[in-house]
């Protein structure tokens, strides 16, 4: 799941409109931010498997701690807290926890029974929409362009750039969704990992959206 996060980020911004687009994001990719980072020291584990049955060419075979139902509640809480502590915004707090927490069940639904309820879980759950590319596309572009549309009905360009600048970002998400669905299989896991951890560039580029647009 990529694009159905960003959807989410954006549909929030009508129920916390005092909340930046990128805190939405950040707080939509908050596991996949933190994954490649686990990845990278080790801590957690994936496979490439270029002939997998899905449409991810990944094997998923340890990630409890961004990843596991017990860590996403924590996860979830202390971003809540954290964002309480420096806006003391209870709505946004709430609204930040619930968006994140709404990545593991947006996972749930495509990943193929890898997801644990908490580390060392023998349990794992996931319906599987990876092993179906028309339903992968139709769920994962359904939330995109309904959050899009709430975002679009919630706000209002305030000049050129909050304009062409989502116009670009929409563009620019649509092209790196192809190329994770469409492009080359990974070379290797660090590949995996480095990529991920662009996703914050989508968070600034959230921030640079909101900034030139004004609630409707």
């Amino acid at each position: 799941m990529f694009i159905g996060h960003i959807g989410i980020g954006f549909a929030a911004k009508a129920i916390a409109p005092r909340t930046s687009l990128g805190s939405l994001f950040l707080a939509s990719q908050f596991l996949d931010i933190l994954w490649p980072i686990l990845l990278l020291l080790g801590i957690e584990s994936v496979l490439i498997v270029p002939d997998a049955p899905t449409v991810i060419p990944l094997e998923f075979t340890n990630y409890p701690f961004s990843h596991s139902l017990a860590f996403v509640v924590l996860w979830s809480v202390l971003f809540a807290v954290l964002y309480f502590v420096l806006k003391q915004d209870k709505r946004g707090s709430l609204v930040m926890g619930l968006v994140v927490a709404s990545h593991w069940l947006l996972d749930a639904l495509v990943h193929v029974h890898d997801l644990q309820l908490y580390p060392g879980s023998d349990v794992r759950v996931g319906m599987g929409l990876w092993s179906s590319l028309a339903a992968t596309l139709l769920m994962e572009l359904g939330i995109f362009l309904i959050g899009l549309a709430i975002y679009l009905r919630t706000t209002l360009a305030g000049d050129h750039y909050g304009s062409c600048g989502l116009r670009l970002f929409v563009l620019f998400i649509f092209l790196v969704y192809a190329a994770n669905l469409f492009g080359p299989t990974p070379p290797h896991v660090s590949a995996i990992a480095w990529t991920n951890l662009s996703i914050w560039l989508l968070v600034a580029w959230g921030y640079w959206i909101d900034r030139h647009r004004r609630l409707s």
